[in-house]
């Protein structure tokens, strides 16, 4: 095309009020077509709802109407199919949308943009555009909860140990582990849900601020495109941006759920844990050293949180200072939006596939747990419970065993009776049936415990609730 062609699209869409089209640095800085063609659907929904309206207000003839309608029917084939041309030029989606529209139908195109702005109708694409990537989500996190709860429930009796500081805590079942980031991933899909509702409010027939003077129905256009309503005050219907905040403020939460649950998976699966296998589709090799199996995809989930926080954190910097109502700075809330969800779509998806195939190595996970004196605390329980001892004492009593046993280089069971009755002489041989640890894991049976009887009903109740 040439530049003459080019200020000729340009000028026909702004009636005049420039001589020339953009040189191309401002061409460059201006244009968003770039990313924003991603929006084509949710901006061609938005205006065949628009021009219904619009026909039914009598506003426009239902002659024009069918026209634009079939029109922009055929511009979503050929988006869909890849036979539309984006132009630069044109700067965005709805600018490339009108021209083609003009080419193909002509004098009612002109009539399309009665009663509304670019800045309602980009207000409202990218609602819709987040509206359907929550529900995608929603979904996905589903499917994430489901291996989880399909892991939990083949190893609700799977002894591991249970870390605080990283360091051997008290021994857990994996059943249980798994069953945590469940509930997280609940949590997340709760705050997605709730953020959908700010989400699902109508800002069509904002116009560009301050509303129209035409009979327009904004209840009807926004019934149309399934909002629940439209929105209350047209100045804050072309400002807010707070629904894509909000909605990456959960993208970034879930992320860091995802992350803690990578960050495991590569301790886990490493030579010195050796808890878990990831399967061949999720592990790379190493190009020198042969024995390698790198945990490149939960490496990569844990690398994207960084990434999706950031987008967080950089559109929550545009919009801070900016006055009411448009300014083209909002041009920027699309890429970090996009961006955020393609990679924790991905992550998601990617979580899934890892937890789904993994292999547990319970022998190992079993030693692990009955090293390190794990059930240290079952034994201060067991004194304040058989033998009345405050829990203090107890606690003390627990501690002086444990540093004997760390001297001899064994475990607490395996201290004589003898010497622990020299540190509390009321302790009997019934001691040494709680310093097991498959007791231990059996005796935590309080509500959101990790005993397995506990864990095969909390499988149960997060099937009933979650899927």
């Amino acid at each position: 095309m040439s530049e003459s062609d080019k200020n000729s699209d340009v000028n026909a869409l702004w009636g005049g009020r420039f001589a020339a089209g953009p040189d191309a640095l401002m061409e460059a800085i201006n244009a968003s077509i770039g990313f924003d063609r991603r929006l084509f659907a949710c901006d061609i929904a938005g205006s065949r709802a628009h021009a219904a309206m619009l026909a039914a207000q009598g506003i426009i003839t239902a002659e024009d109407e069918a026209a634009i309608e079939q029109g922009l029917i055929d511009i979503l084939q050929e988006i869909e199919s890849g036979r539309f041309e984006f132009k630069a030029a044109l700067e965005d989606i709805h600018m490339n949308i009108e021209a083609r529209l003009a080419e193909k139908i002509g004098e009612p195109a002109g009539r399309l943009h009665t009663a509304r702005s670019r800045n309602d109708q980009v207000a409202t694409d990218l609602r819709l555009w987040v509206r359907e990537t929550i529900d995608r989500l929603d979904a996905s996190m589903r499917a994430l909860q489901s291996v989880l709860l399909d892991q939990a429930e083949a190893n609700v009796d799977a002894i591991m140990p249970g870390f605080t500081h990283l360091q051997t805590a008290q021994p857990v079942t994996f059943g249980h582990h798994m069953l945590a980031y469940v509930e997280m991933v609940g949590r997340d899909r709760g705050r997605l849900a709730d953020a959908r509702k700010r989400v699902n409010e109508s800002p069509l027939g904002a116009a560009a601020l301050a509303g129209t003077s035409f009979p327009i129905d904004r209840h009807a256009t926004a019934g149309a495109l399934g909002f629940d309503r439209p929105m209350a005050n047209s100045l804050d219907a072309v400002s807010a941006r707070d629904f894509a905040l909000e909605f990456l403020a959960a993208a970034a939460i879930a992320a860091t759920h995802l992350s803690r649950l990578a960050e495991e998976i590569v301790i886990w699966s490493s030579a010195p844990f050796g808890f878990v296998r990831l399967s061949d589709s999720f592990s790379t090799g190493s190009s020198i050293m042969p024995q390698k199996r790198n945990p490149d995809a939960a490496e990569l989930v844990r690398a994207k949180s960084g990434r999706i926080i950031g987008a967080l954190t950089g559109l929550a910097i545009v919009l801070k200072g900016l006055p009411l109502a448009y300014s083209k700075d909002m041009q920027e809330d699309k890429e970090p939006v996009f961006d955020a969800a393609d990679s924790l779509e991905l992550c998601v998806a990617a979580m899934a596939g890892m937890v789904g195939e993994m292999t547990v190595n319970r022998e190992r996970m079993l030693a692990a747990a009955s090293a390190g004196f794990a059930t240290a605390t079952d034994l201060a329980d067991w004194l304040v419970r058989e033998l009345g001892v405050p829990f203090r004492r107890a606690h003390h009593i627990t501690g002086t065993l444990v540093r004997e046993a760390e001297t001899r280089g064994c475990d607490l069971s395996d201290l004589p009776l003898s010497y622990m009755q020299s540190v509390e002489p009321d302790i009997t041989e019934a001691v040494f049936d709680v310093l097991r640890v498959p007791y231990s894991v059996a005796s935590r049976n309080s509500y959101g415990g990790t005993a397995p009887e506990n864990v095969k009903a909390a499988v149960t109740a997060a099937r009933e609730r979650y899927l």
